[in-house]
C-alpha cells in the first residue's frame, strides 16, 4: 500500500470503527456511505506550507458541492500536539481571512489529543484521537441543517465522553493499534 493510500485507509478504518461505529458523530455514517468525504494527505511539516495547502483544500471543498466534508490528514508533520494546536488556530484565522467564516468550520483530531484541563490518560480524549493529526473541514450549512432535526444535539459531546470512559483506554488503544499495523 502506498504511503498516502495507507493514511487514507487508516483514516477510513478509524471513521468506520470509532466515529461511526460508536456513533460519536451521528452524521458521519451518511457521508461515509455516500462517499462524500474528501481525503487529502499532506506531508507538510511547517505551518506556512501547511496553511497554504489548507487554503487549497478550502477552495477545493468550495468548488465541489458534491463533497460534503474534507479531512486534511498530516502524514509526517504536526505530531507534537502543541504544534498541531497552533496550526489549528492559524487555520481558523485563515478561514476568516479567506472569507470562509460561516461557510466552513473546523474540527480537530490528533493521536495525542487531550482536552484542556483533562488528564492525558482520560479515555474521554479518545473522542478526538485519530491515527494521524487531522483537520476536518465541515460545511456549516449542512451541519446546521442536520442539527436542526437531531434531538438534543447539545448532548452529543457528553454522551461521547461517557461512552469513551465506559469503554476505557485499552479499548481505543487496541483499535488504533490494529488500524495502523
Amino acid at each position: 500500500m502506498t504511503l498516502m493510500v495507507k493514511e487514507i485507509q487508516h483514516t477510513k478504518d478509524w471513521l468506520e470503527q470509532v466515529i461511526v461505529g460508536l456513533n460519536f458523530c451521528p452524521f458521519a455514517k451518511k457521508e461515509l456511505v455516500n462517499d462524500s468525504i474528501h481525503y487529502h494527505v499532506s506531508q507538510q511539516k511547517q505551518h506556512k506550507l501547511a496553511l497554504s495547502e489548507f487554503a487549497q483544500q478550502c477552495e477545493y471543498l468550495s468548488d465541489n458541492k458534491n463533497i460534503e466534508t474534507s479531512l486534511l490528514i498530516y502524514s509526517k508533520g504536526f505530531r507534537q500536539f502543541d504544534k498541531y494546536l497552533s496550526l489549528v488556530d492559524y487555520a481558523n484565522e485563515l478561514l476568516e481571512q479567506l472569507g470562509y467564516e460561516g461557510i466552513f468550520q473546523l474540527a480537530s483530531f490528533h493521536p495525542q489529543y487531550c482536552f484542556e484541563g483533562e488528564y492525558f490518560n482520560d479515555a474521554a480524549n479518545f473522542t478526538n484521537r485519530s491515527p494521524y493529526p487531522t483537520i476536518h473541514i465541515i460545511r456549516e450549512e449542512s451541519m446546521a441543517r442536520v442539527l436542526s432535526v437531531y434531538k438534543n444535539p447539545e448532548e452529543i459531546p457528553d454522551n461521547n465522553i461517557d461512552l469513551a470512559r465506559h469503554k476505557g483506554n485499552q479499548y481505543f488503544e487496541n483499535i488504533l493499534n490494529s488500524i495502523v499495523q
